[in-house]
């Protein structure tokens, strides 16, 4: 299977478990790996017959707006969801990196999921 990845997509969502922490949209990093047959899409030289990672990234630009999550864990679990549903990946792998704890250059959680 193939592969599209998009590293580290810069998006604000507001996500946190306490209320104060989802009062503001805050930033977060996406890695997403993407898995697909190129094969059509090579063949005809033709983005329709692969995923359009623009598109991708501009879903996500604004999937944040109008909702909230707790947790970092339920988000990447939507997202990868998603990617599923409206791109037709054939599995994907979703990364969240979430800048809160100062101590540490970041928390993230990773989730991997097969087709639908």
């Amino acid at each position: 299977m193939d592969t599209i990845t998009i590293k580290d997509l810069e998006v604000r969502y507001c996500v946190g478990v306490p209320d104060a922490e989802r009062e503001r949209p805050q930033r977060l990093l996406l890695t997403l790996d993407l898995h697909h047959d190129f094969a059509p899409a090579v063949t005809r030289d033709d983005v329709r017959r692969t995923i359009d990672y623009f598109q991708v990234c501009q879903r996500l630009l604004c999937y944040g707006e109008g909702r909230h999550w707790r947790l970092i864990e339920k988000l990447a679990e939507d997202l990868a969801g998603l990617l599923l549903r409206e791109f037709g990946a054939a599995s994907v792998r979703v990364e969240v990196k979430k800048f809160i704890i100062p101590e540490a250059a970041y928390v993230s959680v990773t989730v991997e999921r097969p087709p639908l």
